[in-house]
């Protein structure tokens, strides 16, 4: 089932505080999850980190250099579940 982030804020250089839409709360260390290079190279600043924000149409979060992470590997990290994928239609 997917969850929707619906509070982000930045606790820490490359570290998140999220709050999903059943109330899963949890920190993610960014910088474990990403390379900094490419659209991600932007938030090796802690000042550009900092700028995070909840996209509520996309139910994850954004920065202004048009970064996103998934939701569903947020909060895999955040739960400690696996990420389980729904059988593909043949």
């Amino acid at each position: 089932m997917l969850h929707d982030v619906v509070f982000v804020k930045s606790s820490a250089p490359y570290r998140l505080f999220l709050r999903f839409d059943d109330g899963t709360e949890g920190t993610v260390e960014v910088d474990r999850e990403i390379e900094f290079t490419g659209v991600f190279a932007p938030l090796e600043d802690p000042a550009v980190f900092a700028q995070v924000r909840v996209d509520p149409e996309l139910g994850t979060v954004v920065w202004p250099s048009g970064a996103d992470l998934d939701p569903v590997v947020l909060y895999a990290r955040v739960t400690g579940r696996p990420i389980v994928l729904a059988p593909s239609a043949a």
